[in-house]
């Protein structure tokens, strides 16, 4: 099958691996725009594109794929199908339908559940203890095209959102592979979504990553599990803003606190750290990261710091 390859982050290659390795003819890939990163700013490339350019495989990276240039670039392919895997952008009709049998996507959730752009990020966060992958033909709306395939996966208890893509990208590949092979034979069924089941998963903003401390433990540590790779879980304490990484909540820990103040340190103690209480239980909070500092773990970083039982994060 001739293939254009729509993706931009880690979580898109073994899909695009998946391909090549199956014999399927990637005719050309499509990234974003080689973006700033880093301390200096300098100009990165996608994980896609360098994927790309070691197979050997065209790579187009316009700032909006509907530019007519791009398109006219993209019919000259004459590609059985478009496959999308996070690219970043919502496709228009005459891109979705530029190939002979149209466009499907590998997306991070069971849809209708989780539409948009961070599924996995906001599956935990909001406590969900399933998610998994859907193979979906693309229409104009977002994220609810027909269902070809799902794949459902539990999600860890302790399981980040950093962890959760790097298994759901092996699992999207997978699935991608066998919704191909339904394709080819003339076995794939559609299934329409139930919009009126659909839940949103907006685009990742610094402030929704803001500790709450008045949730119960457990929905303080689904917070910070969630954010743990970006922006990082966050909370403002005396004098200072604090991430705070690798969560241990004892929902059972009775207290008469304030949300947010802290029960027990233990700068002797890897294993625990730091005990905040919640809107009910408390939490043990097991790394930091203090603003413009390094990540490290909780016991290492309260050596020295006026950090004691009594003090509040809000």
């Amino acid at each position: 099958m001739r293939v254009v390859f729509w993706g931009t982050p880690e979580f898109a290659l073994p899909s695009l691996r998946a391909l090549v390795g199956e014999g399927h003819e990637v005719v050309a890939v499509v990234t974003q725009p080689d973006r700033p990163a880093g301390r200096r700013r300098e100009l990165r490339a996608s994980a896609v594109k360098t994927a790309a350019i070691d197979e050997g495989i065209p790579v187009a990276q316009p700032e909006q794929a509907r530019d007519p240039a791009f398109t006219a670039w993209l019919a000259g392919h004459a590609a059985d199908l478009n496959i999308v895997v996070a690219y970043g952008q919502i496709l228009k009709r005459d891109v979705l339908d530029s190939a002979a049998l149209g466009s499907i996507n590998v997306h991070a959730s069971l849809l209708p559940e989780l539409r948009g752009a961070a599924p996995i990020n906001w599956a935990i966060a909001r406590g969900h203890e399933t998610t998994g992958i859907t193979i979906m033909r693309m229409d104009e709306r977002l994220d609810a095209g027909p269902i070809l395939l799902q794949v459902p996966e539990p999600i860890g208890v302790d399981e980040t959102a950093a962890e959760l893509t790097a298994r759901l990208s092996e699992i999207g590949a997978s699935a991608l592979i066998e919704a191909l092979t339904h394709i080819e034979t003339g076995q794939i069924r559609e299934m329409p979504q139930d919009d009126a089941l659909a839940t949103f998963a907006p685009r990742i903003e610094r402030d929704h990553a803001r500790i709450d401390w008045s949730l119960a433990a457990a929905g303080v540590g689904c917070l910070i599990r969630a954010f743990d790779d970006w922006p990082g879980a966050w909370t403002q304490g005396p004098d200072m803003e604090l991430k705070m990484f690798r969560p241990a909540p004892e929902p059972g820990r009775e207290h008469d606190a304030e949300s947010g103040t802290v029960l027990d340190v233990e700068p002797a103690d890897p294993a625990h750290g730091m005990l905040v209480a919640c809107g009910s239980g408390a939490i043990w909070v097991r790394e930091v990261q203090p603003a413009g500092g390094r990540r490290m773990r909780t016991s290492d970083w309260l050596r020295g710091r006026p950090v004691r039982p009594g003090t509040r994060f809000g």
